[in-house]
Formats: structure tokens, C-alpha cells, sequence
């Protein structure tokens, strides 16, 4: 069993965007053209606003008029603080993994993802449970629309591994007991409709189900 994320997962929410080889792989072209000239070297973050904060089994609000996709995710969660940590020892500062379904209107700009788009209430739903892993890199996740599997990955296929995202991240600013790292979405985000039943399953971790809503 794990413990309550309601109790632990209290913290600043990190997302972490390109994080997926196959969602790099398919924007390096865009990345060579001006303005960019060349892939990011580091990683590109976004922070979910409190206001973002969901659950499982609670609504999504589509907003009118815009398209709502939903971005499975393997949520880290910082059991002790961290600043300027070793790769090496970068795993003792977690305190378990928790799925996260990261909503996001979609991206114009991978570089620099929009306020507008990523911190609308409610965009950023979190499993119920913290759970200790042996081995957080081998973990099949699917993201399934009224019973459908729409996208399938695993986090083998992460760009930066999660002790290498602590690590550099910690480089340059503390991370704090309770603060969540967003590891990132695959390839092929889909749209869904007010009325769908969004599901992340994330092996060893479980089920998270959220259904959207009408604004």
C-alpha cells in the first residue's frame, strides 16, 4: 500500500516537456529552423499552478471553444530536500511515484508552454496513492478514452532519467519535501470531449480516472 498523496504530494507541481524520445525525435526538425536553430540542451519546464490541482475520479472542465488533451504521466514525488544532488544520489530524496494526468490545451511552442494553455483549473489530475517502485524506468503507461487505448509508452523511453532530471534541476534550485516532477508525456496527445472517460494506468501504480465536462 501506498500512502495518501493528499498528505504528501503537497508541493510546487514541475512539469517537465519533451521528456519522451519518440516526442523529441518528431520535433527536431521544427528545432533546427529559426528561432531555435538547435534541440534544447536542457530541460524545458513549465510549473501546474494550484489551481491545477484534480483528482482521481473528479471532472475536467473543457473549455468552450478550445481543444483538451489529456498527457499521461509518471509523477515524482521529493521525499527530502534536495539541492545540488549527485545522480548518484539523487533517488534517496524521492519519496515514492504517483500518476499524474497533465492537461494541456495544445502546445504552439514547446520552448516556452503557455500559461494559457497548461494552468487552467483543474488541469492537473493526481492519483490518490505515493508508492515506492524498485525500478521507476520500467513502467508500461497507457492512456485509455472510454476504454480505448489511445497511447501506450514506457518510461524506458524517457529522455533524461529521473535521477538526471533531480540532478539538474537541483542545480539550480532547491526542490522541496512534497514538490512533484511531471516526467513528462509521450508522442500522439489526443483530443477528448465532455462526456469521455479519461484513464492513466501506469504499471505498479494503478488506475486514474477523470471525466470531462462541459464549461
Amino acid at each position: 500500500m501506498g500512502r495518501a498523496a493528499s498528505e504528501i504530494a503537497t508541493g510546487t507541481l514541475f512539469g517537465i516537456a519533451l521528456n519522451y524520445k519518440g516526442l523529441l525525435d518528431s520535433r527536431l526538425s521544427e528545432f533546427n529552423e529559426p528561432p531555435y536553430q538547435k534541440p534544447p540542451v536542457k530541460p524545458v519546464l513549465f510549473i501546474k499552478t494550484p489551481n491545477t490541482r484534480n483528482g482521481d475520479g473528479q471532472a475536467v472542465v473543457a473549455p468552450a471553444g478550445e481543444r483538451l488533451q489529456p498527457g499521461p504521466a509518471l509523477g515524482v514525488v521529493i521525499g527530502k530536500r534536495a539541492s545540488r544532488v549527485s545522480q548518484a544520489d539523487a533517488l534517496a530524496h524521492v519519496a515514492g511515484y504517483l500518476i499524474v494526468n497533465e492537461f494541456s490545451l495544445p502546445e504552439e511552442s514547446y520552448y516556452r508552454p503557455a500559461v494559457k494553455a497548461k494552468c487552467r483549473d483543474g488541469f492537473c489530475a493526481l492519483g490518490s496513492e505515493v508508492i515506492e517502485l524498485a525500478d521507476p524506468h520500467a513502467l508500461s503507461l497507457k492512456l485509455l478514452v472510454n476504454g480505448e487505448v489511445r497511447q501506450e509508452n514506457s518510461t524506458a523511453n524517457l529522455v533524461r532519467s529521473i535521477p538526471q532530471l533531480i540532478a539538474e534541476l537541483s542545480e539550480f534550485m532547491t526542490l522541496h519535501e512534497g514538490d512533484v516532477l511531471i516526467t513528462g508525456t509521450p508522442e500522439g496527445r489526443v483530443d477528448v470531449q465532455p462526456g469521455d472517460e479519461v484513464v492513466v494506468e501506469i504499471s505498479g501504480l494503478g488506475r486514474l480516472t477523470n471525466t470531462v465536462v462541459a464549461q
